[in-house]
C-alpha cells in the first residue's frame, strides 16, 4: 500500500459494469480506499463491497442532498454535455437511527458520513428554511450516532462552512465527537479551513486541487499533518483528465499536486497522508 483514497464511491452505479476491474486496478496501483455511503442503500452496499477486499473500508451516512427530492448533475465544474457521470435523482429520506446504527456495527465501517450542510444544492420551489432545518436535524442525529459508536465523521459541506463549524463546536462542547473527523472535498478559504483544524478536524483535498488556484493557495498554507487526499470518484476527475469518469487510483495525481505545492517529495506527502488517514479512521 502506497496511498489511501480517503473518500470515493467505487460501489456506485457509475461502476456497475466494471466495478471489480476498477477496484483491482486501484489496488494494483498500491492504493487502498474508503468507499463512502450517501443514503441507506449506498451505505449498505458499500459495506458489502468493502467486505470482499483487503485494503478497502466503508462509511455509512445520509448526505444532505438526499434529504429532499431533487435532480441534478453531480459534477459542477463541467457543463452537462461534457460530463461522464449521469444525472442524479434523490428521494427525501428521513434519517433512521436504528438502521444506520446496525450498519455502523459492521467491522468494515470506519466512519459515519458523508453528511453535513449544503446550502448550494437546495431545489427551486421548496421552502429553503425547511430544507435547512431538516439538514441540521439530520446532522445532529448523525453526530449522536458517531458519538455513540465512537467513530469519526465525514462532513460534506457546501456554501455553509461557518454554520457547519458552529454545529461541530456545539457538539464538541456537549461532549460529543470524541473521534472528530474530516471535512471532505474542502473548497473554502484558509480561515475556514483553520477553524475546522482548530476544532481537531482534518481537511481533505480532491482533484479540484489540480485546477483551482485559490484552493492551491489554501493547501500550501495548511500543515500537512492535518491533510488527507481523496478522489470523490466517480466525480471531480483531476486535470488533465477532467470530463472522464474518475477512479480511486487517481488520488496519485492529487498527491503529486500537493507535493508540488509543498515543495516536498511525492513519497513524503504520500507517507504523511497515509499516516493521517490511518489515524483518523483507526485503520
Amino acid at each position: 500500500m502506497k496511498l489511501i483514497d480517503s473518500h470515493c464511491h467505487v460501489h456506485f452505479n457509475a461502476y456497475k459494469e466494471d466495478m471489480r476491474e476498477v477496484i483491482k486496478r486501484t489496488l494494483d496501483h498500491g492504493v487502498f480506499m474508503i468507499t463512502v455511503g450517501t443514503q441507506r442503500d449506498t451505505s449498505k452496499h458499500g459495506l458489502e463491497v468493502a467486505q470482499r477486499y483487503d485494503g478497502m473500508w466503508a462509511t455509512v451516512g445520509l448526505h444532505p442532498n438526499h434529504t429532499v427530492e431533487q435532480e441534478f448533475w453531480d459534477n459542477d465544474e463541467l457543463p452537462p454535455e461534457e460530463q461522464a457521470t449521469p444525472k442524479i435523482k434523490t428521494r427525501a429520506e428521513m434519517f433512521d437511527m436504528d438502521y444506520y446504527r446496525a450498519l455502523a456495527k459492521h467491522p468494515k465501517c470506519v466512519g459515519i458520513g458523508e453528511f453535513g450542510l449544503d446550502y448550494y444544492r437546495i431545489p427551486v420551489g421548496v421552502d429553503r428554511d425547511e430544507v435547512i432545518r431538516r439538514q441540521e436535524e439530520t446532522v445532529r442525529a448523525q453526530f449522536d450516532l458517531a458519538s455513540k459508536m465512537n467513530k469519526p465523521v465525514v462532513i460534506h459541506c457546501r456554501d455553509a462552512y461557518p454554520q457547519q463549524a458552529i454545529m461541530i463546536r456545539e457538539a464538541i462542547e456537549a461532549g460529543k465527537l470524541a473521534r472528530r473527523g474530516v471535512i471532505h472535498c474542502f473548497t473554502g478559504t484558509l480561515e475556514e479551513a483553520q477553524a475546522f483544524i482548530d476544532l481537531g478536524f482534518y481537511i481533505s483535498f480532491s482533484g479540484i486541487l489540480t485546477f483551482s488556484k485559490n484552493l492551491q493557495e489554501v493547501a500550501s498554507a495548511l500543515p500537512l499533518e492535518r491533510l488527507l487526499v481523496e478522489t470523490d470518484a466517480p466525480y471531480l476527475t483531476p486535470a488533465p483528465d477532467r470530463g472522464k469518469r474518475n477512479e480511486p487510483w487517481r488520488v496519485e495525481v492529487v498527491v503529486q499536486k500537493l507535493a508540488e505545492l509543498k515543495g516536498m517529495k511525492v513519497e513524503e506527502v504520500a507517507e504523511q497522508t497515509v499516516k493521517n488517514t490511518k489515524q483518523i479512521f483507526g485503520l
